[in-house]
C-alpha cells in the first residue's frame, strides 16, 4: 500500500515522553489544518485508562504549543486508549477491536528499538499489520550490523513501501529550503561542481552541554547522535544531483545515490573530542571516552564533486547554536588587481538554524583610486516562526502514504557504511574547554584547506552589520 490514506492511528509508547512532547501537539495541528478525523489509539503498559490519557494529552498541549479548545474536544473525541504488555498477545486483540471498521491503519512504535521486533510480531498475528503502514523513530541501529538486523526485523512483517523511519531532521522547512534555493535557481547550479568550488563546511553547533541526558549520550556521542543521520543529510540535500522523472522515489533515489558515493572513514580523518567537565555529568561513566564533538574529512567519489574536500563538525559547548554549511568557491587563476585576497573570499553560506539564512560572499571596491577591495556578505535572512512543525509535515506525509522526507533502507545502510570504520574508540579523545571551538587538533584536520569557518554569535553579527552601515 503506497498510496491512500490511512484510516486509523495507533501509537505504541502512548505514556511516554515522545508522544508527550511531539505526538499529542502535531495530532491536534492536524486535526486543526487538516481535519484530521480517523481513530486515535494509545497502545502503552502504564496501568492507565482513558480518562488517564486524555489528561495527560491535555498537560502535553498546555506545554507543548498551546491547547486548542475545539481541535481538543476533537481530538478527545477519536482517542481511545489500550493497556497491556507488547508481548501479551491479548493487548493486540483488544487493538483490533478498537480498531472497528479500520482497514488501512497506521501504527506509530514510539518505543525502543528492541521492541520494534516484539510490536511488529504482535501487530503481524492479530491480523492489524495487514494492509498497515508503520512508523519507526531513529535510531535506526547502533551500527551497521544493527542496522541490518533491525531492517531484516522489520521486513518479516511489512514491506519496504509501508516502513517510514522518522527522523524529524528531514522534516524541517530550513533543510528543506537548502534543495530548494540549489534547484530553484539557474545561477548556482552550473558552479555546484569541483571547477569552481574549492572546499565545503558543514557546521552544528550547539552552546550547551548534555545536562539530564547523560547516561543516553554516553551509550551515543556525537557521531552516531547527529552525525551519522542529521549531518549527512544535510550533505546530500547540499550535494545530490537533482531528481528526475516525477516518480515520488525521485529524490530519495538521488541522496541514496550520493550517499553510496561518499567514501567511508579513515581513522586519520577524524578528530574527537570531549569537554572538560563532561564527566562530572550525571549518568556519564567515570573514565567515558565518548565524544562530545567531532570534526571528519569526507570525500565523494563522484564527478561533480571529485577531489572536493567535505568538512563536519558538531559538538556541545561551543561559543553559538547554529546549524549551516558553507561552500567556499576558488578564486579566479590570477588576481586582475594584483590584491592578495583570502581564499575564503568566496563563498555561499546556508544556515539552516536558528534562522533561515543564505549569505553570498563577495568582494567589492572600497571606494577611492586605487583598485582594492574588502569582503562583504550579502546576506538574505528570514526567522523560521510560521513553519509547519516538522512532526506534524512527517506524520500528514505518512497518513497520506508520502515517503519522500522519509529515511529509506539503503539510505539508512549507506549512511551507516560511512561511519562504521570509526565507531567506538578508533581514534583518541581530545579535551577542549567550553565556549572553544573543539579541540586544536582541528586545525591538522582541515590544514591547507581552513581555515574553518565560525558561525557569527550575535555579538559578532551586531557588530558586521554596523560595520556594512557605516
Amino acid at each position: 500500500m503506497s498510496n491512500g490514506m490511512s484510516d486509523a492511528f495507533v501509537f505504541f509508547g502512548a505514556t511516554g515522553d515522545l508522544a508527550y512532547k511531539q505526538i499529542f501537539p502535531s495530532l491536534q495541528d492536524l486535526i486543526r489544518d487538516e481535519g484530521f478525523n480517523v481513530p486515535i489509539i494509545g497502545v502503552a503498559k502504564a496501568g492507565w485508562n482513558l480518562e488517564q490519557l486524555k489528561a495527560r494529552a491535555k498537560d502535553s498541549l498546555e506545554n507543548h504549543g498551546g491547547l486548542e479548545q475545539a481541535a481538543f474536544e476533537k481530538m478527545t473525541s477519536l482517542l481511545r486508549y489500550v493497556d497491556g504488555d507488547y508481548g501479551d498477545a491479548a493487548t493486540f486483540t483488544e487493538l483490533r477491536k478498537q480498531l472497528g471498521d479500520a482497514k488501512a491503519p497506521l501504527h506509530y512504535l514510539a518505543v525502543p528499538p528492541s521492541l520494534f521486533g516484539t510490536v511488529a510480531k504482535g501487530l503481524a498475528d492479530s491480523g492489524c499489520a495487514t494492509n498497515a503502514r508503520v512508523v519507526v523513530e531513529k535510531p535506526f541501529g547502533h551500527n551497521l550490523p544493527t542496522a541490518k538486523a533491525l531492517n531484516r526485523t522489520l521486513h518479516q512483517f511489512f514491506p519496504e513501501e509501508n516502513i517510514y523511519r522518522i527522523d524529524h531532521y528531514l522534516g524541517k522547512e530550513p533543510v528543506q529550503n537548502i534543495l530548494y534555493t540549489r534547484f530553484a535557481n539557474p545561477i548556482f547550479e552550473p558552479i555546484w561542481n569541483r571547477e569552481y568550488v574549492r572546499s565545503i563546511q558543514i557546521t552544528m553547533a550547539e552552546n550547551f552541554g548534555v545536562s539530564d541526558r547523560g547516561k543516553f549520550y554516553d551509550e551515543t556521542g556525537a557521531l552516531r547522535d547527529v552525525v551519522q543521520n542529521h549531518m549527512l543529510q544535510v550533505l546530500a540535500n547540499l550535494t545530490m544531483d537533482p531528481p528526475t522523472g516525477e516518480d515520488h522515489e525521485a529524490e530519495r533515489d538521488q541522496k541514496a545515490a550520493l550517499l553510496k558515493a561518499v567514501r567511508p572513514l579513515t581513522p586519520d580523518n577524524v578528530v574527537r573530542g570531549q569537554y572538560s567537565g563532561y564527566k562530572k555529568v550525571e549518568g556519564v561513566a567515570p573514565g567515558s571516552t565518548v565524544e562530545t564533538f567531532i570534526a571528519i574529512k569526507l570525500y565523494l567519489d563522484t564527478w561533480r564533486w571529485a577531489g572536493v574536500p567535505i568538512y563536519i563538525r558538531a559538538g556541545k559547548v561551543l561559543p553559538v547554536t547554529c546549524m549551516e554549511a558553507v561552500v567556499e568557491f576558488k578564486r579566479p587563476p590570477r588576481e586582475t588587481f594584483h590584491e592578495v585576497v583570502p581564499v575564503r573570499s568566496s563563498h555561499m553560506r546556508m544556515r539552516v538554524s536558528p534562522d533561515i539564512s543564505i549569505g553570498l560572499g563577495v568582494r567589492v571596491k572600497v571606494p577611492g583610486e586605487r583598485m582594492v577591495g574588502q569582503d562583504v556578505e550579502l546576506s538574505l535572512k528570514s526567522h523560521a516562526t510560521e513553519d509547519m512543525p516538522p512532526y506534524q509535515r512527517l506524520l500528514g506525509d505518512a497518513m497520506r502514504g508520502n515517503g519522500e522526507l522519509f529515511a529509506r533502507q539503503d539510505l539508512v545502510e549507506a549512511q551507516w557504511r560511512i561511519v562504521q570504520p570509526i565507531l567506538d574508540n578508533v581514534t583518541p579523545v581530545y579535551t577542549y574547554e567550553p565556549c572553544t571551538w573543539g579541540p586544536d587538533e582541528t586545525n591538522q584536520l582541515i590544514g591547507a584547506d581552513g581555515p574553518w569557518i565560525n558561525p557569527m554569535t550575535a555579538q559578532e553579527e551586531g557588530r558586521s552589520q554596523a560595520a556594512s552601515k557605516g
